[in-house]
């Protein structure tokens, strides 16, 4: 299996296909995107280990093992671990071939600063 990192998250790739890519997520505490984003794919999260917090437009959403949560396409949204403890979650996303290039692309900048702009490239945008 594939690994990379993006930012201080730990992304190792399960599955890649242009209508699905599933993930499993590796994220310290204080790990997340920068902000509330959105894009096109839908995002499935199914806590393993630890607790995420997931920020869906004005909803705060404890996500811990065993729990899931549906991110619809299009909706602004965000995913953090607001916890001291390192977190690990399995997530999908549909159809998967822009996040998976978007992610990709992540992983190889220098300076955290071009994130933003790529993620415009990929058709994700942050509000």
């Amino acid at each position: 299996m594939d690994s990379i990192r993006v930012g201080a998250d730990e992304l190792t790739f399960q599955v890649t296909s242009e209508t699905l890519l599933a993930v499993e997520v590796r994220m310290p505490p204080g790990g997340g995107p920068p902000g509330l984003h959105r894009h096109a794919p839908d995002e499935l999260y199914r806590g393993e280990r630890g607790e995420f917090t997931i920020y869906l437009e004005d909803e705060r959403i404890p996500l811990g093992p065993g729990d899931v949560v549906h991110i619809p396409g299009g909706v602004a949204h965000t995913v953090r671990n607001e916890s001291g403890e390192e977190a690990l979650a399995y997530v999908v996303f549909s159809p998967g071939a822009e996040m998976e290039a978007f992610v990709r692309a992540a992983a190889a900048l220098d300076d955290p600063a071009g994130v933003r702009p790529l993620a415009e490239r990929h058709g994700i945008e942050f509000v």
